[in-house]
């Protein structure tokens, strides 16, 4: 399909044609990874499709056919909704402390009748907008360092209170790194990142000290020495380095996992989905699904780098840098490289809020690959 095909009117407006330019390799990767996850499920459930992996390849085949219709919106009508999307999301931040649901000590969602939603994760694809959006309109010289710098640090750090406040650490850092990403991308200088790594890193201590909670705080204790206390704070990292360890290099053959099939590994179908499959499958499967991990990046990043607007080139990287920081964050986490913060593997852990982010994130990235050869405009001002 040639550049002159996409942009003749009547031709780039046709459904088939867009439906056409979405990359279903890309599709295909992200299904696979899905797939995978409804596999472990039926596992760890006694060889049984319920309560998790029939619900997970129903949820998925819904907010497959959602990712489709948003990868065929125009990146105009994407760019003119990014504010009054992250004012939506900010708007329902502020009512969860005022009318929201409580579970476990945090307080993070809001009912809908009998829908659930998670505010936070709406804010993920919100502040990616919002950011791309404003830049979009922004100099370079601009974007390296200015007082225009102040209000996306105040896109970023309103919304990371809140959620913090919740309590929900893990989404705070995933929405603050997000949200640092793309103001990286966006051309921050150099010296201004370095300055802000330092600054980080002389905030810990305080911050460890006077602002986490008292579970925060036992959380990273046991990261530093879960052997301190093995049936306690301890037991969920210490099981899954034992699932990890003991699966071997080809694992231990499916539905045989001890530590999953005895319910010794909590949370095994949300959180610690991986380390069964580690102790499943092995070194092997564990290089497997991170390889089609690693292949969904590359596909996401490729795109970003085609599109011919900063918008969609900042927004696809956005929702990239979000995916591979959930990648990361439970990789690291279920090894025992990272304090257990509560954040899924995406796609092959049980659970729908995320898995909904996650497929809208991926609607946009297929979004701004349909209309890569769209040109965003927007009027004099960075924030029009």
């Amino acid at each position: 399909m040639t550049v002159s095909a996409l942009t003749r009117p009547g031709e780039r407006d046709r459904l088939i044609v867009k439906l056409g330019e979405i990359d279903w390799i890309f599709c295909l990767t992200v299904s696979l990874i899905a797939g995978a996850g409804a596999v472990m499920q039926f596992s760890i459930a006694g060889s049984s499709w319920m309560p998790w992996a029939a619900p997970h390849l129903a949820r998925y085949a819904v907010f497959f056919a959602i990712m489709i219709v948003l990868s065929v919106i125009d990146l105009r009508v994407w760019f003119a909704l990014a504010y009054p999307i992250y004012g939506a999301a900010f708007l329902l931040l502020l009512a969860v402390p005022i009318v929201g649901h409580g579970a476990l000590g945090a307080k993070r969602w809001l009912m809908a009748g009998p829908i659930q939603v998670q505010p936070s994760e709406i804010m993920k694809i919100g502040l990616v907008l919002a950011l791309a959006r404003f830049y979009h309109g922004l100099s370079g010289k601009s974007a390296q360092f200015s007082w225009w710098l102040l209000v996306p640090a105040l896109l970023i750090m309103a919304p990371v209170a809140l959620v913090a406040k919740q309590p929900d650490l893990g989404t705070a850092i995933l929405i603050l790194a997000t949200g640092a990403i793309v103001v990286i991308l966006a051309g921050l200088s150099w010296r201004v990142i370095l300055a802000g790594l330092l600054g980080v890193v002389a905030l810990v201590p305080p911050v460890v000290m006077f602002a986490l909670h008292g579970y925060q705080k036992a959380r990273l204790t046991t990261f530093m020495n879960p052997e301190a206390d093995p049936s306690g704070a301890g037991y969920h990292i210490l099981q899954s380095q034992i699932a990890l360890g003991s699966g071997g290099l080809l694992g231990k053959g499916y539905g045989l996992g001890s530590q999953s099939q005895l319910n010794f590994l909590p949370e095994k179908q949300t959180d610690f989905i991986f380390a069964t499959l580690a102790e499943e499958f092995g070194f092997v499967g564990c290089v497997s699904i991170l390889l089609l991990y690693a292949a969904v990046i590359f596909m996401a990043l490729r795109t970003a780098y085609l599109s011919h607007s900063h918008f969609g080139r900042l927004a696809a990287a956005g929702v990239t840098a979000t995916f591979t920081l959930y990648v990361l964050i439970n990789g690291s986490m279920v090894m025992g490289l990272a304090p257990v913060v509560g954040v899924p593997m995406p796609l092959l852990s049980y659970g729908g809020t995320v898995m909904l982010t996650v497929m809208c994130g991926f609607g946009l990235v297929m979004a701004v690959r349909v209309h890569r050869y769209s040109e965003v405009t927007s009027g004099k001002g960075s924030l029009l």
